[in-house]
């Protein structure tokens, strides 16, 4: 039996050392928010936060976790993820919204080290998560206003 901490809650699971993280999230604990995409951590859409790191829960193996914590879409809160949630519904981001949990918490993580991000900040945060309906200049600019929300700058004030 393995122990993970998760949204901030214990959970054991009786999982082989080498499943990777993905799908003890989706399949024993029911974490359905983080997605499949590519198996090979090359698309970002199994992002999830480990110790506020964005990582790839698709290879990584759930023994690798450890005492680690770790955040899925789910649980993902605090101002940095609400500004972003509001940005995204702001700006229409999402098109078929399959890679949005990975870009919300590469979003989310972002903000969370560097609350006034430039461009460059943001296309290097973003460069691993792949969008097939290439929203990147939407994904780019909700995160602006992500800034802007949190420094109270933005026209559309986020509620606490």
């Amino acid at each position: 039996m393995l122990k993970l901490s998760i949204n901030g809650k214990t959970h054991e699971v009786d999982a082989d050392a080498d499943t990777p993280l993905l799908w003890v999230l989706r399949d024993e604990l029911g974490y359905t928010g983080t997605k499949y995409g590519c198996g090979m951590a090359l698309c970002g859409a199994c992002a999830v936060l480990l110790n506020g790191q964005p990582t790839r829960s698709c290879s990584l193996p759930v023994s690798a976790v450890g005492k680690g914590k770790v955040t899925t879409i789910e649980g993902i809160s605090g101002a940095p993820a609400r500004a972003v949630q509001a940005a995204w519904q702001k700006l229409d981001v999402v098109q078929c919204g399959y890679c949005q949990s990975g870009q919300i918490v590469a979003a989310t993580a972002l903000l969370a080290q560097k609350p006034k991000p430039t461009n460059a900040d943001i296309d290097a945060a973003m460069s691993g998560n792949v969008c097939r309906c290439a929203t990147y200049h939407r994904i780019r600019a909700a995160i602006h206003e992500a800034s802007a929300i949190m420094a109270g700058k933005a026209s559309d004030k986020l509620e606490a």
